[in-house]
């Protein structure tokens, strides 16, 4: 969601756009949602670092739920990207995608690394806190109140898109991905 809706937003600002991608599903989607507006590249070494060679603004925005963000971007990557470009890994909150990047604040957001701008401040969104509340909670209030009226079982027969975001139960760690990144032998 947050790659595709910075490339909305650089799209309309007219920025040429290059979004790299590992699903081929994925990449057929981004295409039509696109309409050819953007260019669409398999995610691998090789792409990889030609885009990040021409690269002014790079959004590091890899999600594999659960768990921590594996290292796409290695130092010798940033060490080729122009100079005065810039690194937003919103990862951040999941370790970061690139090796050179590390939790930055609001009150100090941005480091360099051999000339390149790193900007990872842990849940941006508190920037704008009111306005992300809001969408946040217009989105998960009405699970909320399911929740709250029938239980978890009860809800989740009626909204069965809720299993996938249980993390614990009875105890257990219920998510393979959850359990794996805090080093517990397995999940229940």
């Amino acid at each position: 969601m947050v790659g595709t809706h910075s490339a909305k937003m650089a799209v309309g600002l007219g920025a040429e756009v290059t979004l790299l991608e590992l699903s081929q599903k994925r990449l057929g989607e981004l295409d039509d949602l696109f309409g050819g507006r953007v260019q669409t590249l398999v995610s691998n070494e090789a792409n990889l670092v030609r885009s990040l060679a021409d690269a002014d603004l790079v959004i590091g925005a890899v999600l594999l739920t659960g768990a921590l963000a594996p290292k796409l971007i290695r130092r010798e990557h940033v060490r080729g990207m122009p100079p005065g470009s810039l690194i937003v890994d919103v990862a951040i909150d999941q370790g970061g995608c690139a090796e050179t990047i590390h939790a930055t604040t609001h009150d100090d957001p941005i480091y360099a690394v051999d000339g390149v701008l790193h900007y990872a401040v842990p849940n941006m969104p508190a920037a704008v806190a009111r306005t992300s509340t809001l969408a946040l909670t217009s989105t998960t209030l009405p699970y909320g109140l399911l929740l709250a009226e029938r239980g978890f079982e009860g809800a989740a027969k009626a909204r069965p898109e809720l299993l996938p975001g249980l993390n614990v139960a009875g105890g257990s760690i219920t998510h393979p991905a959850v359990a794996g990144a805090l080093k517990f032998a397995r999940a229940a």
